[in-house]
């Protein structure tokens, strides 16, 4: 929801050049939605959906926090100004959720090198 707030904001500013990054970064998040909803996950074990996630939310944290310094100080619009603001808001939420995603991550790692072949090798 907060992408596509942003992208409002950005077609109604000045700074319409950076609506293709909320744009993109909404419809991913739609795409991804849908695919927990009608469980693609359960479908398709060969992906690591969480390492997806995980790369989602690392990009969309760098791409909302360089568009938004740009948005706040080149332009002078107040949508600019929202749009920012908004994507400073949007940086610290996929902050906290690749924090949270990385987290499971690591604990599928340990989990997937305590399983792992070579602690049972016998000579």
């Amino acid at each position: 929801v907060l992408s596509f707030i942003i992208f409002i904001c950005y077609i109604a500013s000045l700074a319409a050049s950076f609506m293709m990054a909320p744009l993109l970064e909404f419809l991913l998040a739609l795409f991804l939605f849908f695919a927990y909803a009608s469980k693609l996950n359960e479908k398709f074990k060969g992906l690591y959906w969480p390492l997806k996630d995980f790369l989602r939310c690392v990009t969309a944290a760098i791409i909302y926090f360089a568009i938004s310094i740009a948005a706040v100080s080149k332009y002078n619009d107040g949508a600019s100004k929202a749009a920012g603001v908004f994507g400073f808001i949007a940086t610290i939420v996929y902050a906290i959720d690749f924090y949270i995603t990385f987290n499971d991550l690591v604990t599928f790692l340990k989990q997937g090198s305590s399983d792992s072949p070579e602690g049972h090798k016998s000579e």
